[in-house]
């Protein structure tokens, strides 16, 4: 795909916009790390809402994000992806999967809390839901 066609509008499918949401919060500390790794694949692979989804559409995605990422207002552009072709419907869903990558290692860091609370304020989740959902990603992952 040439580096233009990055920025049609569209070009990411709902499972997409969920990739990309779990990709950005593993790459948001510039260190993705293989349990955020696997969380993902994990994701991708089991959840109802990856049904029929091309798995091979991950590389995509993720190069997408890691393009967005190296460009000034590259987040911001993310963003209006996801709001764009991402239904209001799963925005919680998008949340809780970011919460998940974030939680998958052990540890939080301040670019993924950092970006977690963008993501909260861009995807308008009710600050109660978030904390149920962030609860619910910190009880998953307890050692």
């Amino acid at each position: 795909m040439a580096p233009t066609e990055t920025a049609e509008p569209h070009v990411l499918s709902e499972q997409d916009c969920l990739v990309a949401l779990m990709v950005a919060v593993s790459a948001s500390d510039e260190n993705i790390r293989t349990a955020e790794l696997v969380k993902i694949q994990s994701a991708v692979n089991m959840l109802p809402v990856f049904a029929g989804y091309d798995i091979d559409r991950m590389n995509n995605t993720a190069q997408i994000v890691f393009d967005l990422f190296e460009q000034e207002e590259g987040l911001d552009a993310l963003f209006g992806l996801i709001r764009e072709n991402l239904t209001e419907r799963l925005f919680e869903t998008g949340y809780a999967l970011a919460c998940d990558v974030a939680a998958a290692d052990g540890e939080l860091n301040e670019p993924e809390l950092r970006l977690l609370e963008e993501i909260r304020y861009e995807l308008n989740i009710d600050r109660l839901h978030a904390a149920a959902i962030e609860r619910g990603a910190r009880a998953r992952h307890m050692t």
